[in-house]
């Protein structure tokens, strides 16, 4: 049962984690300005502890009543604060490959830190938006943020170039779905996700209702489908993961798509549950497209930041082709992949930060010719991530898939499911091109890694280097004995 009340202490504990968060980045930021060089790393660790502590504060919230406050416009719910918990342990993985990174390349700034923290202020209230109004705030702070991000790096022109490109489509992506959420709005005369529902459920609704509703409803499609990259609403990716410095690229790659994905759950499954039947064809055809073109185009590519781009955008096929289903089940496989993808992307770009130096960026898949016969350790760890990324079993990419087409086959989606194994079968070529490189061609140049071994200079590379990856076994053989 759902608990509607005015503001009070019970209000207050359901967004502590957000007011925390909001306090700490105005502390890091007035704080940054008066450190001096020397201390400059402060400004790091407190925001992985501002981190930490926003993550704690919403585990202790898991399993709360489901309560709506502020207004109608927030909500508190086990999906917001799980959601929220992987968010704040990603983006804390993150940052520290961030550190490793900046320091190389002499980015090392305390604005990189605060607008970090920005970001995922924006995706806590993405994430618990229960309004039209708050979503679209969240998504704003949230896309602000990065924009300013992709551009830190002010020398290069790639990143520049990249920052205005992400800024000039996702301001018309921002447009197009406010200008869905108006119609709605326009339509129901309510901004409130719970009433928006109930409008479009109503059995008495006008055939000009149900075009009004349809119409915003495309829009709304089409402004997730960009900040997710699916195909046609792709063109931003390449260029930004390229671009970007790589431990943005990194950041942009992992924390924001669990943001999309909760803002996709809270605007269609929530608000615009009673209208699947449409919103679902268009996921369909959406993920069609993103699996086969980022499976084939991903054959061309040498940059393997660009390679992961349309990685990516084929694995948001995947996590649509969930949603496409209409079903819980299917909606859970859609959330686990997305999981999945994130761990899997922190892995992949964490090996690839490991092999950057000052002045060279490890981002073509001829930097990594004769990996295993100089850092056979790291060789493992990226043999094992694109494997998983390949959905070859037993690691976790192969579950993730399989729990997403097994929803799509038992809802009679069988051609579907056909096609998209197929790309997934061609997909794996691009995966074993850099494991061929990596074991079966010889080096170039010289391959140097080193990883710091102090725990409180840097604890993820205790044990030189010892990588996220490991945690795909451990996953995947809780799922097995599941």
């Amino acid at each position: 049962m759902i608990n509607t009340f005015q503001f009070d202490t019970t209000s207050l504990a359901a967004i502590v984690p957000e007011i925390f968060l909001l306090s700490a980045i105005v502390i890091v930021l007035l704080l940054d300005l008066f450190l001096t060089k020397p201390f400059k790393q402060v400004t790091y660790y407190l925001t992985q502890i501002s981190l930490f502590i926003t993550g704690v504060l919403a585990f202790n919230l898991i399993g709360q009543p489901e309560t709506i406050i502020l207004g109608n416009s927030f909500v508190l719910d086990d999906m917001a604060s799980v959601f929220k918990v992987f968010m704040m342990v990603a983006a804390m993985v993150t940052m520290v490959y961030s550190r490793h990174y900046l320091l190389q390349h002499a980015l090392f700034r305390g604005e990189y830190f605060v607008l970090v923290m920005l970001s995922v202020l924006g995706m806590m209230v993405m994430v618990s938006g229960y309004s039209l109004l708050t979503l679209y705030l969240g998504l704003e702070i949230l896309s602000l943020s990065l924009y300013t991000l992709i551009a830190i790096a002010r020398n290069r022109s790639e990143a520049v170039e990249a920052a205005l490109k992400y800024f000039v489509l996702g301001a018309i992506a921002s447009g197009l779905l406010l200008y869905g959420m108006s119609m709605i709005y326009g339509i129901s005369g309510s901004l409130n996700i719970g009433e928006v529902m109930a409008f479009s459920s109503g059995a008495t609704l006008a055939s000009r209702d149900i075009l009004v509703l349809n119409f915003g409803l495309v829009f709304l499609v089409i402004g997730i489908a960009f900040k997710l990259g699916a195909v046609p609403f792709h063109m931003w990716v390449p260029d930004v993961y390229q671009g970007a410095p790589t431990s943005v690229t990194m950041f942009i790659a992992t924390v924001p798509k669990i943001a999309a994905v909760a803002m996709l759950v809270r605007l269609l499954v929530d608000g615009l549950g009673t209208m699947q039947t449409y919103w679902s064809d268009l996921f369909m055809m959406l993920a069609i497209l993103s699996i086969a073109l980022g499976s084939i185009v991903a054959l061309l590519q040498t940059n393997i930041k660009r390679l992961l781009a349309y990685s990516t955008i084929s694995h948001i096929g995947f996590v649509l082709l969930g949603f496409s289903t209409g079903v819980i089940g299917g909606y859970g496989a859609a959330v686990f992949y997305i999981l999945a993808y994130v761990l899997m992307s922190l892995a992949a770009f964490g090996i690839i930060i490991l092999l950057n130096k000052k002045g060279f960026e490890a981002d073509l898949i001829s930097d990594y010719k004769g990996l295993s016969k100089h850092s056979p350790w790291f060789a493992l760890m990226m043999l094992i991530v694109m494997l998983s990324m390949a959905g070859m079993p037993p690691f976790i990419g192969f579950y993730a898939k399989l729990f997403v087409l097994q929803q799509v086959v038992s809802n009679g989606m069988i051609v579907v499911a056909i096609i998209a194994v197929v790309f997934a079968v061609i997909s794996a070529y691009y995966y074993l091109q850099i494991i061929k490189s990596m074991y079966f061609e010889a080096p170039d140049k010289e391959i140097s890694i080193s990883a710091p071994i102090d725990i409180l200079d840097d604890y993820l590379y205790l044990c030189k280097g010892l990588n996220l990856t490991v945690l795909l076994f451990i996953l995947f053989l809780k799922i097995a004995l599941m």
